[in-house]
Order: structure tokens, then sequence, then C-alpha cells
């Protein structure tokens, strides 16, 4: 019979965490709501991939998980060398130029929806956007490698051209804006 190992270590309960390094840090430090922001942003993605998306796409997806792992890593451990490097970026642009190929051009200003896969890619987009906003915001009081600045806006940039892509690729309309739309039907 395997011995189980137990999740819970109690050192947590006097309102501070771990980090890779040894050190401890509240758990409401810019490192760690960074971080959580990460792991929210990953869990995002897991819930996309749970359905129906062009392949392509989908393996994007979960390379783009590891590289959050690996970012998350570097945000844990402060002094290690970075984890994600310059071409992480190059890589997500060759996707984000390779998917807003096929689409239309954008004349309107867009809201989340049209298929539920889209949905879901907004929902990671936005989270992405926090998760950048938390990280810009750690790297006003400790050092971060900045390649992780411009990895998590470039991604959200391939979120939001991904969504267009799955609904083009299911074959839905994007949802534009209609500006005073609640004064117009009243």
């Amino acid at each position: 019979m395997p011995r189980l190992t137990k999740i819970y270590t109690r050192t947590g309960d006097n309102g501070t965490t771990g980090l890779g390094d040894g050190g401890r840090v509240d758990k409401d430090d810019a490192r760690i709501e960074a971080m959580g922001d990460l792991d929210e942003l990953n869990a995002c993605l897991g819930l996309l991939l749970c359905v129906e998306l062009p392949e392509t796409l989908r393996e994007q997806l979960v390379s783009i998980q590891h590289v959050l792992f690996d970012l998350g890593g570097e945000l844990s451990m402060p002094d290690i060398p970075a984890r994600v490097p310059e071409s992480y970026v190059q890589q997500l642009e060759q996707a984000l130029d390779e998917m807003n190929a096929s689409l239309p051009s954008l004349q309107e200003f867009i809201l989340p929806g049209g298929s539920e896969a889209a949905a879901r890619c907004h929902l990671a987009r936005t989270v992405c956007r926090r998760a950048e906003r938390q990280v810009f915001s750690l790297g006003k009081q400790a050092d971060i490698n900045p390649v992780c600045l411009r990895y998590l806006n470039r991604l959200s940039d391939l979120l939001f051209v991904a969504a267009r892509f799955i609904n083009q690729q299911a074959g839905q309309q994007d949802v534009c804006w209609q500006p005073g739309r609640l004064q117009r039907q009243q």
C-alpha cells in the first residue's frame, strides 16, 4: 500500500507562505499576489482546454501552461536565473500573426462571447491582464525578469485573437459592442 503524503503543513496558518527558495512572506505579499494570478490564469487555460478547440491552438495553450509555471517558478525563487527567454515572446508573436492573418480586420469593439470556447478564452485574457498588472506592481518593489511582462502582454493579445479565431473556426460571429444599445431599446 502506497504511503500517503499529507498535503497540509500548517506552516501557513499564521498568514505566511513559503517561497521556492525557502523564504517566507505574507500571503498578501505582491509576489504571492502575482503568483496567484498566474495560477488563476493557468486554471482558466485548463478550463478552456476542456472544450473543443482547433488542434494547433490546443497545443499552443498546453505549451503556454508550462511557460506560466516557469514564470511562477521565477517569481517563487527570486535569485534563480531567468526561465522565460525572449524567444517565448517571439513564439507568441508568430502564433498571434498566423491566427490574425485568417481573421477579418477588426472594425468594432468585441464583447466576450460567441461560442463557449471563445468566452472562456476571453475570461483567460482578462485574468492574464490582471496577472500582468500584478507582475508590473511586483517589479516596482523587486527585480523581475522584464521578459515576463512582455510575455504576459503578448499572451493577452494572443488570447484576444484566439477568441476571435475560435469563433471563426466554429462558424460563430464575434459579439460586437453596440454603443447606447439599452437607450435604443427603450
